[in-house]
């Protein structure tokens, strides 16, 4: 099972768009169709809040609601949490409950560091496999945060691996096949029994910052499933 974790706004207790559940759909579809003889299925969360706001942390209560009820509709099953922006930080924060086995954030939103605030948690992550993807030219989540969270991540999990891809925004609209084939690879290879690719076997075997500064290649996984 893939839960799908739209992005969003630092606060808004309102209701959430549609079309950022919408935005998640194309990826839905390609980790479907790379994982059908599996028996591989996708479902969006549709978050009951806008925004994160604050210690509330609203989609990461959403996201370990729905592996819930995951687990209650369909029993234990593996699951990997797939996320994006906002979507992505609540990805990384319920990553915590018995039925994740897995976590892929792309271009997460993390809070800027403070001397007042708390570190973004890790310890969650330990016994997952985890992969953060990030474009260089993101403008509106800062690729460096996501770096350094990595970084605090391999020190307790060695199962974390961080791409960084080239001159891409927030969106990774330029290279969206390649992020979504390096989605796809892992999702199969943490999942089930398909091991991973090269690069993705490379990136997860390094330490950091080889690891977690892995460049993703422009016309990556052009042979695997679309």
């Amino acid at each position: 099972m893939v839960l799908l974790l739209p992005g969003g706004p630092e606060t808004g207790t309102g209701r959430p768009s549609r079309l950022s559940v919408a935005t998640m759909l194309p990826l839905a579809r390609r980790l479907v169709r790379a994982g059908r003889a599996e028996g591989l299925t996708a479902h969006a969360v549709h978050y009951r809040h806008r925004g994160w706001n604050g210690d509330a942390a609203h989609p990461a209560e959403d996201a370990a609601w729905a592996v819930d009820e995951v687990v209650r509709r369909y029993g234990d099953v593996p699951v990997c949490l797939i996320g994006h922006g906002m979507g992505a930080r609540a990805a990384l924060r319920a990553a915590g409950h018995e039925a994740v086995d897995a976590v892929v954030a792309l271009a997460p939103w993390l809070p800027e560091p403070d001397a007042q605030l708390t570190p973004e948690p890790v310890k969650q992550l330990v016994g997952r496999q985890v992969l953060i993807a990030h474009g260089t030219n993101d403008q509106r989540t800062d690729p460096e945060l996501s770096y350094r969270l990595a970084e605090r991540a391999k020190k307790i999990n060695r199962d974390v691996c961080r791409f960084e891809v080239h001159a891409d925004g927030h969106g990774l609209h330029h290279h969206r096949s390649e992020v979504q084939a390096l989605a796809a690879d892992f999702l199969l290879g943490s999942l089930f029994a398909h091991g991973y690719s090269r690069p993705v076997a490379d990136a997860l075997a390094a330490p950091p910052p080889l690891g977690l500064r892995m460049p993703l290649a422009a016309g990556f996984g052009s042979t695997l499933p679309r």
